[in-house]
C-alpha cells in the first residue's frame, strides 16, 4: 500500500512537472508585446508565430508588423510599441522597411512629448536609410519637415530646407521654403546666401508666406539697396547730414542736395500715407520747388531719437508749403560699412498732426 503512495506522489510529481515545464516554456517565450485583452494576446501571438516562420520576406514582415503596430498603437502602448519596432530593426538590419519603422518610432515619441528621441531618430533616417514612399509618403519629406518646426540650430534648419528644395520642389510651395532660408541665413550673417535665397523667394511674388503678409513689400527694398552699388549718401554722423542738407538748401543747391538724398526707397508721403517711393518726376522736380526763399527749424523736432530724426522745413513751391525731412539710422547688417549711419530718407508733407512719441 505504502509503494503505491509513493508511486502515486512520484507520477503527481513528473505530472506536476511537465506541466510546470510547459507553463514555463509558454511564458519564456511569448514575446514581450503580447499584451491586451485575450483575444489581443491571441492575435499578437499569431502574428509574432507568423513571423518567426517568414523572417527572411521583409514584405511579408512588413505587412505583419503593421497589424502589430495597429494593435499596440490602439492600446496606447506607445512605449512598448517603439520597443517592439527598434528591437526589429536591430535584429535586421537589412530589411529596406527599416527607415519606415523608425519613422513609426519617432512619430510615437513625438505624439508622447518626447520630442528629443523624435528628432533623434528622424535625423537617423536622413542620414543612414534610403527614402521609401509608402501610402504615398516620402519617409525623408516627413523627417524633414518635422525636423523644421522642432529643431533650433539655425545650420541645422539650413541643411534641412536645402534637402526639401533640392529633392522634394515639387511637393513643397519654394516661395516660402526660400523665405524661410533666407531669414536663418540672416540670423548665420550669411548675408550673400541671405539675399540670394530672397532673390529666389521673390520669383514667386503671389506666394503667401505665414507670418509676413507683406513679405514681398519688405524683401524688395533690402535686394534693392544691397545691389545699389555706391551708397555714397550716407554719413556717419546725424547733426554732419543735416547741416550738409540744411546748407544745399539755403543756397539752393539742388545737385548738392540730390547727393545727399537716399537713392534707394526715398519717400514723399503726407503723414497719413504709408511710406512709397517717390517717383522720379517728383524728385527730378525738387529745384523747382526751391525757387523762394526755403527755411529750417534751428533744432531736430522734439520726436527725434537715437534712430530717427525730423526736420521741420517750409517755403518750398509746391502746393503744401511745409515739408519735414526724415532721417533715420541705416539698418543694413548686410554692409557693415554703412549700418548703423544716418541717411535722409524721405519727406513727409504738411504740419505734423500729432506727438510720434505719444502715438
Amino acid at each position: 500500500m505504502k509503494k503505491k503512495i509513493i508511486i502515486g506522489i512520484l507520477l503527481l510529481i513528473i505530472l506536476l512537472s511537465g506541466f510546470w515545464g510547459i507553463y514555463t516554456t509558454l511564458l519564456i517565450h511569448q514575446p514581450y508585446y503580447v499584451v491586451g485583452t485575450d483575444k489581443e494576446k491571441s492575435e499578437l501571438l499569431r502574428l509574432s508565430k507568423t513571423m518567426d516562420e517568414q523572417s527572411s520576406n521583409p514584405e511579408a514582415n512588413f505587412i505583419l508588423i503593421q497589424e502589430i503596430v495597429k494593435i499596440l498603437h490602439a492600446q496606447g502602448e506607445l512605449e512598448i510599441l517603439n520597443l517592439f519596432l527598434t528591437t526589429y530593426v536591430e535584429k535586421n538590419p537589412e530589411d529596406p522597411f527599416n527607415g519606415y519603422y523608425l519613422l513609426l518610432t519617432a512619430q510615437n515619441y513625438l505624439k508622447s512629448g518626447a520630442e528629443p528621441f523624435a528628432i533623434h531618430y528622424f535625423d537617423r533616417i536622413l542620414k543612414n536609410y534610403s527614402d521609401l514612399v509608402v501610402r504615398g509618403q516620402s519617409i525623408h519629406y516627413i523627417c524633414l519637415s518635422n525636423l523644421i518646426d522642432l529643431v533650433g540650430k539655425p545650420q541645422n534648419k539650413v541643411d534641412y530646407y536645402k534637402e526639401l528644395l533640392s529633392n522634394f520642389s515639387s511637393d513643397i510651395q519654394k516661395g516660402p521654403a526660400y523665405f524661410y532660408l533666407a531669414k536663418i541665413y540672416e540670423e548665420l550673417g550669411e548675408w550673400d546666401l541671405s539675399i540670394q535665397a530672397y532673390k529666389n523667394f521673390l520669383q514667386y511674388p503671389d506666394t503667401k508666406v505665414p507670418g509676413f503678409p507683406d513679405a514681398v513689400t519688405q524683401i524688395k527694398p533690402i535686394i534693392d539697396y544691397y545691389d545699389y552699388r555706391n551708397k555714397n549718401w550716407t554719413m556717419e554722423n546725424l547733426d554732419d547730414l543735416v547741416n550738409s542738407v540744411k546748407y544745399a538748401i539755403r543756397h539752393k543747391d539742388y545737385r548738392r542736395l540730390s547727393k545727399y538724398r537716399a537713392k534707394i526707397n526715398f519717400f514723399a508721403v503726407s503723414w497719413e500715407q504709408a511710406k512709397t517711393e517717390a517717383n522720379s518726376d517728383f524728385l527730378n522736380k525738387l529745384n523747382l520747388f526751391m525757387k523762394n526763399r526755403v527755411r529750417y527749424s534751428a533744432n531736430l523736432d522734439k520726436d527725434s531719437n537715437l534712430q530717427e530724426a525730423y526736420l521741420k522745413t517750409w517755403g518750398w513751391s509746391y502746393r503744401i508749403k511745409t515739408w519735414y525731412l526724415y532721417f533715420r539710422r541705416v539698418n543694413f547688417p548686410a554692409d557693415p560699412e554703412i549700418h548703423g549711419q544716418w541717411e535722409w530718407a524721405g519727406i513727409y508733407f504738411g504740419e505734423k498732426p500729432f506727438s510720434r512719441s505719444e502715438s
